[in-house]
């Protein structure tokens, strides 16, 4: 049986949260601009003043500009003695557009989620039965990843690099939509449909992050490069940071693709009576973890650098949005479930 009332309330959920993201972006972006503005500027010199008051001085109007002081001198105009100056930080630049887009992403966050879940009530199963239900559980886990993140760590400026990619798959989604059903026979096994594509949807979840985060990692070290650091580039951490993290998310994400692709056949094996057929969906999950294995071994290799390295996980990525998009739509298999009418 389904739910319709659960159901619309779900697609209203989904909707909410994408004009939330919206919002967010738009918040995050302010703080990478105003961050990387500050960062680009000298820092400004701040005097620490201390005012002895004299016969003919007003004690409540004793004021010193700072720019007409000496720094090197012990003391400035006559009765007043001055502080060595200290410089201001970027850090101190205010955090507040970094706050609200962290604060709206997880409210962005709890509707997403939310949506999912009476999606999955509304049909009274796992909400993984079509490509639009992949793509807001996909969702869910970047957003649930990266939300989590900011609480332990400054993650703010990645937020754009985040939000947007998340704001594009739940966009496709909407165009993939299929109408709340049951699940078809090949798919009806509770068991591993929640082992396989669980572990599926937070695989590409994290190589959204990854792919984000290298992305972000070949803009600042061409910038790097060519001493163009400028504008928000300059909000944005050291390059060789940036492509650390890079790869930490792909090592994590990486074994999980590894379960997908074992789970698979031994769910292909429990529905069809074989573990491999040479499926197109098949061929390309493992196409998927050859290239990812390939930038891994690419990382770890004295004669990559570690642009090229990255190059080849955006590929990887690419190989993602080509096996969920074209593979599923375009080409006839056994896996030609994504539930949108062609």
């Amino acid at each position: 049986m389904t739910d319709p009332h659960l159901a619309l309330a779900s697609d209203i959920a989904i909707w909410a949260s994408l004009a939330v993201l919206a919002l967010a972006l738009i918040s995050f972006s302010a703080h990478l601009a105003v961050t990387g503005a500050a960062r680009e500027r000298p820092a400004t010199v701040k005097f620490a003043q201390k005012v002895r008051v004299g016969a003919d001085t007003d004690p409540q109007t004793a004021s010193i500009d700072a720019h007409d002081i000496d720094a090197t001198e012990p003391t400035g105009p006559t009765g007043v003695a001055v502080e060595p100056p200290t410089l201001s930080h970027p850090t101190e630049v205010t955090r507040r557009w970094g706050v609200i887009g962290v604060q709206l992403t997880w409210l962005a966050t709890f509707g997403v989620v939310g949506g999912t879940t009476l999606r999955g009530l509304s049909v009274q199963r796992w909400p993984l039965g079509n490509m639009y239900e992949f793509a807001i559980v996909a969702a869910s886990f970047a957003l649930i990843v990266f939300s989590t993140w900011s609480l332990k760590r400054d993650r703010m400026w990645l937020g754009p690099f985040v939000v947007l990619p998340v704001m594009v798959v739940l966009i496709a989604g909407k165009i993939w939509y299929t109408e709340a059903s049951q699940l078809m026979p090949a798919l009806d096994n509770t068991m591993w449909l929640s082992i396989h594509v669980t572990l599926a949807t937070l695989s590409v979840a994290l190589f959204v992050i990854g792919a984000a985060l290298g992305v972000a990692f070949l803009l600042r070290d061409s910038a790097d490069k060519k001493n163009r650091v400028r504008g928000w580039l300059a909000g944005l951490p050291d390059a060789d940071k940036l492509e650390a993290m890079t790869y930490g998310i792909h090592i994590f994400a990486f074994p999980l693709w590894t379960f997908t692709l074992i789970t698979g056949a031994i769910w292909a094996e429990v529905a069809w009576g074989r573990y491999w057929g040479w499926d197109p969906k098949e061929i390309w999950t493992f196409i998927i973890w050859v290239v990812y294995a390939a930038y891994l071994h690419s990382r770890a290799t004295s004669g990559w650098t570690k642009r090229q390295a990255t190059y080849v996980a955006l590929l990887g990525m690419l190989c993602v949005v080509f096996n969920y998009t074209v593979v599923n739509l375009l080409i006839t298999g056994l896996h030609s479930y994504s539930g949108v009418a062609t």
